[in-house]
């Protein structure tokens, strides 16, 4: 794939967040909750763009125009005694306004964060996570499909060494399982948008040992 850089003025960006904290404790003491509320807006005037030239060949263009970046996150965490509890939501649009018309670009708009951890310190860990991606528009026009990733964790922890096993994916999400990732034939295709995992499950584990 050739490619080639116009010569041109450099990107510009602007943008800014603002955001909001709040803590207190619960249970007389033997709680704890804190929220971080975040609003924020980027934007790029003048981005470069890979763009495909009729020869087959690909140039980084600067079309006029500009994109745009705006959402909010809204993240909390919760204490008591060894459990830990953090849930996040991430709302984001973001935009190309550099075409004949707006069209938002391969991001999710929606986002969850969920992990929930025990933990005895100097002694053992578990951790259990989930995120959540929402349906994402495709260069194509189409609109993916929404996903899960879940994982799993536990750690034993000894003075001088520690035993540890980690699952991530463990619902073996896949893209090639609900979307297509090309069109036409096996000999001539054309390839879609990659916005959710290949690898499926994936397990490890081992030993630290501290000198």
């Amino acid at each position: 794939m050739p490619v080639d850089v116009k010569n041109s003025d450099a990107e510009k960006s602007y943008g800014g967040n603002f955001d909001i904290n709040y803590r207190a404790t619960l249970l007389n003491n033997r709680a704890s909750i804190s929220i971080n509320q975040l609003f924020f807006y980027t934007r790029i005037n003048g981005p470069f763009v890979l763009t495909e030239l009729t020869n087959g060949y690909y140039k980084y263009l600067q079309p006029a125009g500009f994109t745009d970046t705006k959402g909010i996150e809204a993240n909390v965490k919760l204490i008591y005694n060894h459990f830990k509890l953090f849930i996040g939501y991430t709302f984001a649009e973001v935009e190309q306004h550099y075409l004949t018309t707006t069209q938002f670009l391969l991001v999710a708009r929606n986002r969850l964060n969920n992990v929930l951890m025990y933990e005895v310190e100097d002694k053992l860990k578990i951790g259990l996570e989930g995120y959540y991606y929402s349906r994402q528009k495709l260069n194509d026009r189409t609109t993916g499909k929404s996903y899960w990733l879940c994982g799993f964790m536990a750690e034993k922890i000894w003075a001088r060494f520690s035993l540890f096993i980690n699952f991530e994916n463990i619902l073996d999400v896949r893209q090639t399982r609900f979307d297509a990732i090309y069109t036409g034939t096996i000999t001539n295709p054309v390839f879609r948008d990659i916005y959710a995992p290949f690898d499926g499950l994936v397990m490890n584990g081992g030993i630290k040992i501290r000198l």
